[in-house]
């Protein structure tokens, strides 16, 4: 499939059309193995079972990837989860952030299944990997979340709290040290604060503390009635 983005470089930014044929959203990539744990504590209290490996990579339809202002989704049980996205192009490794959206009543019965049925919004902007390697751990992520049309912040974070890009890349099987041109990878997620919802509209966030800049992407979220 193919996605148009901004490619922004040193301050200049170049629209390009790449094609996309690898999605892989990453989970339990978290740095520190008790939060980890309390993690898999707190999703096996919901009957979601633990995960083959850690962190485990679900390989899922790149056609889920859109860069648009809106999705649909099937019932009202689904929530979006900000992440960094490295995105594997001809020439090089660029940066940008996603939402790996999720339906969380299937989640209870199967994970990857969980994934594959929502779409995977992307910021459509994207910076050069070199540009923020030296101080990947600072970026932040940032997400809010519009449920009956109230806003409230839903996640914030650096990326210290997950693992550095280059450990991913090596764990992520047939990578052999690199990405292949094609592939998005989902880095995985933050902290949710509260209660974890989802409502009619996810914006999400990465920003950049050193060089002063962020990308920003927003999308409604249409829910369609479950018939039966």
């Amino acid at each position: 499939m193919s996605l148009r983005f901004l490619l922004t470089r040193r301050g200049r930014t170049e629209e390009v059309e790449v094609q996309l044929h690898t999605l892989v959203c990453g989970g339990m990539t978290g740095r520190d193995e008790a939060e980890v744990r309390k993690h898999l504590d707190e999703m096996a209290a919901l009957g979601v079972a633990p995960p083959s490996t850690i962190p485990i990579y679900y390989r899922l339809s790149a056609s889920l990837l859109t860069t648009t202002g809106s999705i649909q989704v099937l019932g009202e049980a689904s929530s979006g989860e900000i992440e960094a996205a490295l995105v594997a192009l001809e020439g090089g490794l660029w940066v940008g952030v996603g939402s790996d959206h999720t339906d969380r009543e299937v989640e209870a019965y199967g994970v990857a299944v969980s994934k594959q049925v929502c779409p995977k919004p992307i910021a459509p902007e994207l910076w050069p990997f070199d540009e923020v390697a030296a101080h990947w751990d600072r970026l932040v992520l940032r997400s809010h979340v519009t449920v009956n049309g109230r806003r409230r912040l839903y996640q914030e974070g650096t990326l210290a709290l997950t693992r550095p890009p280059q450990n991913l890349i090596r764990s992520y099987p047939g990578a052999e040290g690199a990405l292949p041109a094609g592939t998005v990878l989902f880095c995985g997620t933050q902290p949710v604060r509260g209660a974890m919802e989802g409502g009619e509209r996810f914006e999400m966030e990465i920003e950049d503390p050193v060089l002063k800049r962020r990308i920003a992407h927003a999308y409604a979220i249409e829910r369609l009635p479950i018939v039966t």
